[in-house]
């Protein structure tokens, strides 16, 4: 397992992170492990959002280790915030001062802890008010109610404007990104191409982060759209991708999820991994990409296999 220092903090990190969004289709046991089949793989850190399953998810993780502070201090916590859901199924998003402490504390609270490590505002508030936000932070930070703040699927300019009033550094952004789900990736190889692939969605946000040391959490990872469902095994749509994997795999001795990993491990802006899933076998699998060494003749390989052009 690959660690690495996350930029402006002191913790020291692995780049797969367990993520936690599915934990309740497990039981307590199954739970139980499967967060220690994560930790023997080397994984110290874990993702939550107080969203997951109505914050059930944090519950759960709690409760199938029995949370204590000997088992607390061997991991690294982060969970989301800002995301409300409604009645009558409507969601909205708040990053309201009061929301933001009381999501805070309800998340302490199911996860057992009196402390996060890092703390991630989960969906741009359209109605943000940047001042309120600093008032939050500066009173949870205070409290060491939490140690370190970042966003989730925020571009430049979003993070820009939070970062103007925010007096701590802005240490994450957790975006999706996988080998068929690059966007971020694919305007920096078409420049100034009339190529669907050209079209900055993302705001540069890829280089914004290499700029700001800013580390960017790639959730998603085998994902081959938004929520597309995966490509891994997919030969209908993507065989020449499947084949270049399968031939990889067999190269490093490792499985294709490995390659799904390893392919954005690779990259030098240095990201960590969320793998989601909650079967102990693929993530096991998964880990085994934290380190992989494909050259860059095969990143690029792979890139081209997924159906993107390279100039």
């Amino acid at each position: 397992m690959k660690y690495m220092n996350l930029k402006n903090t002191d913790l020291q990190v692995s780049n797969i992170v367990m993520g936690c969004m599915h934990l309740t289709e497990l039981d307590k046991s199954q739970a139980e492990k499967h967060i220690r089949t994560a930790m023997e793989q080397g994984i110290n850190f874990f993702d939550h959002a107080d969203v997951y399953d109505g914050g059930k998810c944090e519950s759960l993780f709690a409760e199938a280790l029995d949370m204590n502070d000997d088992l607390r201090e061997k991991m690294i916590l982060q969970s989301k915030v800002g995301i409300r859901r409604l009645p009558g199924n409507h969601t909205i998003y708040d990053f309201s001062k009061d929301h933001l402490l009381e999501a805070v504390d309800a998340s302490l609270k199911r996860l057992r802890t009196d402390y996060l490590d890092v703390l991630l505002l989960h969906r741009p508030d359209a109605l943000v008010e940047p001042e309120e936000v600093a008032e939050a932070f500066a009173i949870l930070h205070a409290s060491g109610k939490v140690r370190y703040f970042g966003v989730s699927n925020q571009n430049p300019y979003q993070m820009e404007l939070l970062q103007k009033y925010v007096p701590y550094k802005l240490i994450a952004n957790q975006l999706e990104l996988s080998i068929c789900y690059s966007r971020m990736i694919d305007i920096g190889i078409a420049v100034n191409m009339d190529l669907d692939q050209s079209t900055i969605r993302e705001g540069g946000i890829l280089d914004y982060c290499r700029l700001h040391d800013v580390t960017i959490q790639a959730w998603s990872p085998f994902q081959k759209d938004y929520f597309g469902g995966v490509f891994v095994g997919d030969e209908e749509h993507y065989p020449e991708l499947n084949a270049v994997m399968d031939r990889l795999a067999k190269k490093y001795n490792v499985t294709k999820n490995a390659i799904a990993t390893g392919w954005i491990a690779r990259h030098p802006a240095n990201m960590q991994i969320i793998v989601g899933t909650m079967n102990d076998q693929r993530l096991i699998e998964s880990c085994q990409g934290s380190e992989l060494p494909l050259t860059k003749a095969e990143w690029y390989e792979i890139y081209e296999a997924s159906g993107k052009m390279i100039p």
